[in-house]
């Protein structure tokens, strides 16, 4: 039997379910990899992200049924892991254009962070 026969409908407005959420999650998962693999291996954001979506992708890799994978990575339903998926894919593109392991171009005054300003 068929995931999509065994759930109807996830609850949530406008977020229907999904027809194959352990593929879409490997191959999204997958992506997100691929791109940090792009970023220096000292940077914070590679590091933290890299270490929750290969536990992530591991899970859904081994778990047999969505309900498991759903209960093992404990955050939310398979539709909204999805949708998490997604924009972390897109922030990682993003941070790969930003750079944020770089230097700053310009260095800030020193009395920045003082309030108010000039004392």
């Amino acid at each position: 039997m068929s995931y999509k026969y065994l759930k109807k409908t996830t609850g949530l407005t406008r977020l229907n379910v999904a027809k194959n959420p352990q593929h879409t999650l490997s191959v999204l998962y997958g992506k997100i990899l691929r791109t940090i693999q792009k970023m220096p291996e000292d940077a914070s954001y590679r590091k933290y992200t890299e270490e929750i979506v290969s536990n992530r992708a591991k899970i859904v890799q081994e778990c047999q049924t969505v309900e498991d994978i759903e209960k093992k990575i404990n955050c939310g339903q398979a539709e909204e892991l999805i949708v998490q998926a997604e924009n972390e894919l897109i922030l990682t593109r993003k941070m790969l254009s930003f750079k944020p392991w770089e230097s700053i171009i310009v260095r800030p005054n020193a009395d920045q962070w003082t309030w108010p300003p000039g004392k």
